[in-house]
């Protein structure tokens, strides 16, 4: 009889080691995955005190345009901070430092736009800013067009090209279509000299979509031009909206 209890003590001591590391591993796996999620969480609107690769591309973009003047080091600290307020009050935004998704769509960052606006996605009935109208040939010939009149320029730059374009498409005053737009006689420089007939680089038909889409970074603008070699007097004389690189965009 003694030697039954002892064999069952046993068993019941072995069982009971074998559960508990496996509880605790579950506890432990929970434990990880929670906070995982709530660094992804954190990190995808960036404030002082975030850090990472992508602290560092906001850094980087905000130096090569004469906004921030430290270290690359993807640690967002007080002069971080300064930089992104800088340049929020420069485009319309709230001046707050906090790297949300409209300082984002301002900065170029369109990965980090997108992961913000999921839930934000067109509707699949009525009117609507996406680009369902539209065939694969008008998002080739917009990033042609984009490729051809601003391919040194910065993503936001090209995006704001291809918005220029949509918003004229969109008004009565121009051709409704981005065709009739792009091949309006005297529209556009890059038609003129042939460039229009270069192949777009996969950046060009990002920055195609996201005008399609709705991104519009000039704030309405039908014009824009480039100051250091335009030579129409009347251009100069359109309401200036906003510059983003060698760009005016007026209306």
């Amino acid at each position: 009889m003694k030697k039954v209890l002892a064999i069952g003590a046993l068993t019941l001591a072995l069982t009971t080691a074998a559960v508990v590391p496996a509880t605790t591993y579950a506890v432990m796996r929970s434990s990880a995955a929670d906070t995982a999620q709530t660094a992804v969480v954190e990190t995808a609107v960036l404030r002082q005190g975030s850090t990472g690769g992508e602290v560092k591309e906001v850094q980087r973009r905000l130096k090569n345009w004469g906004y921030y003047t430290g270290a690359v080091d993807g640690v967002f600290g007080a002069s971080t901070r300064k930089a992104v307020i800088a340049f929020q009050k420069k485009n319309g935004l709230t001046a707050d430092g906090i790297v949300g998704k409209s300082t984002y769509a301002a900065l170029g960052m369109n990965e980090s736009y997108n992961s913000l606006d999921k839930n934000n996605k067109p509707s699949s009935s009525g009117n609507n800013s996406g680009n369902s109208s539209y065939t694969s040939s008008d998002v080739y010939l917009l990033a042609k067009t984009i490729y051809a009149e601003g391919r040194g320029e910065s993503y936001t730059g090209q995006v704001a090209i291809g918005a220029v374009i949509m918003n004229r498409v969109r008004s009565s005053s121009f051709p409704n279509s981005i065709a009739g737009v792009v091949y309006q006689k005297g529209a556009f420089t890059a038609v003129a000299d042939g460039q229009i007939n270069l192949e777009p680089n996969q950046t060009a038909y990002d920055a195609a979509r996201d005008a399609m889409n709705g991104w519009d970074p000039t704030y309405g603008c039908l014009y824009y031009y480039n100051p250091a070699v335009a030579t129409s007097a009347w251009i100069f004389n359109r309401q200036t909206v906003t510059v983003i690189g060698k760009h005016v965009f007026a209306i």
